[in-house]
């Protein structure tokens, strides 16, 4: 049996682009090459699409340069389960022409996106149309994880544990900033965290004490997205993270960490830059296992299990909470769909290694694709049969005299 064709595909038009390719060039350098043929496929912040070797090696992005030696432009056949990364190629000659060639074939994506235009639903929609088994959780969940707005208003429908937030956009502040000020400070007092609704890796968010500095954090965070959440803060809480993993009936949880921070909130920078940037969320200080007590261990590790099924996921998701001692509560801060190097610093204290997390990711993209393949596409109406195509198009139900008779 030959090797399996792993496209490893990140990038994207997204503010958090590079953290994405911090996330995939860690996934590769990971792969078992015994198993796997690595193809990466990268997205540049205008939307384009190159794969080649090259794209394994960071230099190759300090800066991107597009098409060079070991890079080529790309794009996805689109044909139910071709898995084709088509190329255009110039031939020589008196009258040069072109031609299409395949560059690559895809057997299973596995995605490595953060934030929009990846993370959001909008790459599994079109891996879905393609037909391809992706690692990602689907597309009804990644949207649903990506806009925070949306997210909370889930957990609370679903009685979820979630800190109080209103929401605004960005035509309301413009139109009346000081009422949207006095709405989140009457509602909510102080302090807020305020968040663009549809970003991660803390880009944008910050945490406002007063009228003056929630101005301030009003301001930045629509720089960033046209809907903004504001948030309830708590006073020194403890933030812990759980991860999940599998698809289906086979889910379970990660150990818990408790990140180390030194603000008030991790930022980008604790998150991403403490190593230099090279080693992703992987470099983070945190203390894993979190020294919690096993009542509130267990008690996050079947929430986010709850969470990880209720929201149909797949793959591997990490989930984050605020933990506030006076009160002894737990609140859902967010799910991450696609965690910052998908988590698998929490897999390996669980003993699952790096490369069996990608194994076991690409299993679950796997089975996904075969449940939606295994769904009744077949049934038929008698609407063509019966309707009447004319010079004025075709009339329907209600269109034709004898209307059309629905039947398997």
């Amino acid at each position: 049996m030959g090797k399996k064709q792993l496209g490893v595909i990140f990038g994207s038009r997204s503010c958090e682009r590079e953290v994405a390719i911090i996330s995939a060039l860690q996934l590769m350098r990971y792969a078992d090459r015994e198993k796997y043929d690595v193809i990466p496929v990268y997205i540049d912040e205008h939307g384009t699409w190159f794969t080649g070797e090259k794209l394994t090696e960071l230099k190759t992005y300090q800066p991107f340069r597009g098409e060079q030696d070991g890079v080529r432009k790309v794009f996805l056949d689109m044909t139910s389960g071709s898995g084709a990364l088509l190329t255009v190629k110039k031939t020589g000659g008196l009258f040069e022409k072109t031609k299409l060639e395949i560059a690559a074939r895809v057997d299973v994506f596995v995605v490595v996106m953060h934030g929009l235009n990846g993370e959001d639903g909008s790459l599994q929609g079109m891996l879905e149309l393609a037909n391809l088994p992706y690692t990602s959780p689907g597309i009804a969940s990644s949207a649903l994880g990506m806009d925070k707005i949306l997210m909370k208003q889930f957990f609370l429908g679903a009685d979820l544990p979630v800190l109080p937030g209103v929401s605004f956009t960005r035509t309301e502040f413009e139109k009346d900033p000081e009422g949207v000020i006095a709405k989140a400070a009457g509602e909510l007092g102080y302090p807020v965290f305020v968040k663009p609704a549809n970003l991660g890796s803390s880009i944008g968010v910050s945490r406002a004490d007063d009228a003056e500095s929630l101005r301030d954090s009003l301001e930045l965070a629509f720089e960033y997205d046209r809907r903004v959440l504001v948030e309830k803060g708590l006073d020194h809480p403890i933030e812990l993270n759980c991860s999940v993993l599998g698809y289906d009936d086979d889910v379970q949880a990660s150990p818990i960490e408790m990140p180390i921070t030194n603000d008030q909130f991790l930022d980008f920078s604790e998150k991403y830059l403490a190593s230099g940037g090279s080693k992703g969320m992987a470099s983070l200080h945190r203390v894993l296992p979190a020294p919690i007590e096993d009542e509130l261990r267990d008690e996050i590790q079947d929430l986010s299990v709850r969470i990880f099924r209720m929201m149909d996921c797949k793959g591997v998701v990490r989930i984050d909470y605020m933990f506030d001692k006076a009160s002894n509560q737990i609140y859902i801060t967010e799910i991450n769909t696609i965690p910052g190097s998908l988590a698998f610093y929490l897999w390996e204290s669980a003993g699952i290694s790096y490369r069996n997390l990608i194994d076991r990711m690409v299993e679950n993209a796997e089975k996904a694709r075969d449940d939606r393949n295994a769904a009744n596409y077949a049934f038929t109406s008698d609407i063509l049969k019966n309707a009447a195509v004319g010079a004025k198009g075709a009339k329907g139900s209600k269109g034709s005299k004898g209307g059309a008779k629905f039947g398997a």
